[in-house]
């Protein structure tokens, strides 16, 4: 669902130039680094804690990003110390950097203690080709035969790749915890969904929201079921979390989100996205007439023609719709003879 619709509002048009910041308060910084896919960008933020700054968020771990950072360190930073790096979730393109601000800059890693153990073990955990249960949770899911074949012989995305390695050590944050930076209290608020424990922060001083990828503009955060935990329900993780998190939802908020543009009108946005997937669900239900596999599933639920690269995203998040209704009751599940799992309306 679209957020430019009547009601959501973008107070910049456009984003900040590499190594360059726009102060969207006092104190507050907002950058953006690049990314090698699709989707091009990640938004980071510095917060002015007088002696130091609070980074949120850091990009991939490339040599482009550090020669970056470099040059926001030294200009819009102005030479003053990165004294904590807060981490909203544990998708590389969010902690990708933490441990080189730990490592190499002496700064505190703060996050909740899921993005922290998710993203050490995934570092830790580098593969040259996919594992078994990797390839049985592919064919389970009715990946086409030809992608399945090549990512069979491939080297698969590893954390190692575009991700610090990251040193022991970090403080914790949960949900209704108070945390003080920019000269501000945030009420700590914890979201699911599209990550577990993804942490939230809400200004008590002004109308500001850090939202990571909970919380996003104009398109809806990939929510996605992998080998790791194949019979998750993450879909019903992110609907109970944008119901709670409406409920704090005020028109004034300014929400600074992990991509896109900074945006007004919250409110109608928590409704967009609570009412995308509820959609989303009842298109598949129906299309769900005959017997079908995940990997058979994109056209009800994206609406558009998936390609290659976007593929790998689109079957996560098939699978995890098709598991809310599993879940639910509200459809059956059998294994077909090619191994595929498939799913029909009762």
């Amino acid at each position: 669902m679209d957020g430019a619709a009547e009601g959501i509002r973008y107070p910049w048009a456009e984003p900040p130039e590499h190594g360059a910041a726009v102060e969207i308060a006092d104190g507050v910084l907002w950058m953006r680094l690049p990314l090698p896919m699709k989707l091009d960008h990640v938004n980071v933020y510095a917060l002015d804690d007088g002696d130091g700054w609070t980074i949120v968020d850091t990009g991939f771990n490339t040599r482009k990003t550090r020669a970056i950072w470099d040059t926001v360190l030294a200009g819009p930073l102005a030479g003053k110390p990165v004294r904590r790096v807060l981490v909203t979730h544990h998708h590389p393109d969010h902690i990708g950097l933490a441990g080189w601000f730990q490592s190499e800059h002496g700064a505190e890693l703060v996050t909740t203690r899921t993005a922290w153990l998710f993203a050490r073990m995934l570092t830790l955990d580098e593969q040259d080709l996919p594992t078994a249960e990797t390839l049985t949770h592919w064919r389970r899911a009715g990946m086409r035969p030809d992608l399945l074949e090549q990512r069979a012989a491939e080297r698969p995305f590893n954390f190692a790749d575009i991700v610090w390695p990251m040193p022991l050590g970090f403080t914790r944050i949960g949900q209704g915890d108070l945390f003080r930076a920019a000269g501000r209290d945030w009420d700590v608020h914890i979201g699911n969904g599209h990550a577990p424990e993804h942490a939230t922060l809400w200004s008590r001083d002004d109308s500001l929201v850090l939202a990571g990828d909970q919380i996003l503009p104009s398109i809806s955060s990939n929510i996605g079921v992998y080998a790791t935990e194949p019979d998750a329900d993450p879909v019903a993780d992110w609907i109970e979390a944008c119901e709670r998190l409406s409920r704090l939802a005020r028109p004034d908020h300014l929400v600074l989100g992990g991509h896109k543009l900074p945006f007004v009108g919250l409110p109608l946005r928590m409704r967009q996205l609570i009412d995308n997937h509820h959609g989303a669900l009842k298109r598949l239900l129906a299309y769900l007439d005959t017997p079908k596999a995940a990997g058979e599933c994109f056209a009800p639920l994206f609406k558009r023609s998936i390609g290659d690269g976007e593929y790998g995203l689109a079957l996560v998040e098939a699978i995890a719709h098709l598991n809310h209704l599993h879940h639910d009751g509200l459809v059956r599940r059998d294994l077909r003879d090619d191994g595929a799992f498939v799913f029909q309306a009762l």
